[in-house]
């Protein structure tokens, strides 16, 4: 009986900690996962060797509201954006043919999926529709709450109204951060 205890305290540990990050899946899995779900992707574009990337993992994405926002309203890909992984999109594999391994854990040459989607400073979150439609990247590191505007922004489509730099500006004034720092 005892051992018994000590296995279910050990589940419930397990299940505890896996609740509390991001349920991470490859770019093509979250394209799959759309047919039989629709839901927006966010796309973390990191790189092994940049700082401000750590950070967003470190202090955003083990953020509790972010993690459970997250993982309820999106599907979330971690891409490096340096790596030599092969993506298929839109009927196109994008590559990284200069890709040089004695480099993986240094500055690389940028994939040409982060050159799709105009990834130009590292990190940047880049954001698509239901049905995997580009909407935006959105560069640099970002504060739970910093990430909470985009992540709500998007979910709720507040995006198709904004025309304007002025209009996204309201937006920002009027938006009440609801996540914990």
């Amino acid at each position: 009986m005892k051992n018994i205890g000590l296995l279910l305290l050990f589940f419930l540990a397990v299940n505890i900690t896996s609740a509390q990050k991001i349920n991470w899946v490859t770019f093509e899995e979250a394209l799959e996962l759309q047919k039989k779900e629709p839901r927006k992707i966010m796309v973390d574009m990191y790189t092994v060797w940049c700082g401000p990337c750590k950070m967003l993992d470190k202090n955003t994405f083990q953020n509790k509201d972010v993690v459970k926002y997250v993982n309820k309203h999106y599907y979330a890909v971690k891409f490096n954006a340096q790596g030599n992984d092969e993506v298929n999109y839109k009927g196109r594999l994008f590559t990284n043919p200069n890709y040089n391994p004695a480099l993986a854990n240094r500055r690389n040459s940028p994939h040409q999926l982060a050159s799709y989607f105009k990834v130009q400073a590292y990190p940047t979150i880049v954001f698509l529709d239901e049905n995997a439609e580009f909407l935006t990247p959105v560069r640099g590191y970002k504060k739970p709450q910093d990430l909470e505007l985009y992540l709500k922004l998007f979910k709720n489509d507040d995006h198709k109204d904004m025309k304007t730099q002025e209009a996204f500006n309201n937006y920002y004034k009027a938006f009440k951060p609801e996540f914990q720092q």
